[in-house]
């Protein structure tokens, strides 16, 4: 536990969440499957029948001494196509099972309870939607870069959060492996940990 002041308190947490052993394979695993699945394929090449080009042979088959050539969009030419374009369709997605996603958070949780980087807040607030109130509150807590996982994030707090680099405040149904591990410390507020417990159980 700690308050708004950085003192330091003991809670009791749940084993579910910060007694499990750490699996690094299953860790690994869900941090790869939560980029690629939220990676969107937007990159796209052209092939040699997508191309803007000429269909009329550049010279004539034989006699010149160069080699044989059909078409400009052939893909030995300079602005010709792709022969294996990239296709902006393409899928990253991986399959992840729900059991083995809730278990690999649950490992991270219990691993950043290890190397004491998790706190429990009763609640986490801002009076006014201002960044310089915000960063003061994160400083007198004790942090230096913070994860804050709440149970709902109000305007004042989403407005005060939103330009601070090392500052990021989520809701308990975001809660996700890349942020978990980015972040050297977790903030949980009490009602985000009884919800993250039920929804991870």
């Amino acid at each position: 536990m700690v308050n708004d002041k950085g003192a330091a308190g003991t809670f009791n947490a749940p084993d579910a969440l910060f007694a499990r052993d750490f699996n690094e394979a299953l860790v690994h695993q869900i941090v790869v499957a939560f980029q690629a699945n939220a990676r969107l394929g937007t990159r796209a090449q052209k092939d040699r029948g997508a191309v803007n080009h000429s269909t009329k042979k550049p010279w004539r088959q034989k006699g010149t001494g160069r080699a044989r050539a059909g078409m400009t969009s052939s893909p030995l030419w300079r602005g010709g196509g792709k022969i294996f374009p990239n296709s902006p369709d393409e899928n990253f997605s991986h399959k992840v099972n729900r059991k083995m996603y809730r278990a690999g958070l649950c490992s991270i949780l219990s691993q950043l309870a290890r190397e004491d980087r998790v706190r429990v807040v009763d609640e986490f607030r801002v009076e006014q939607p201002k960044t310089k109130l915000l960063a003061q509150k994160v400083r007198s807590m004790g942090f230096d870069g913070v994860l804050v996982i709440t149970d709902e994030i109000d305007q004042n707090l989403r407005l005060s959060s939103r330009n601070l680099p090392n500052v990021e405040v989520i809701s308990v149904r975001h809660a996700n492996p890349v942020a978990l591990v980015r972040f050297p410390s977790v903030l949980l507020t009490k009602a985000a940990l009884a919800k993250l417990e039920e929804m991870l159980k």
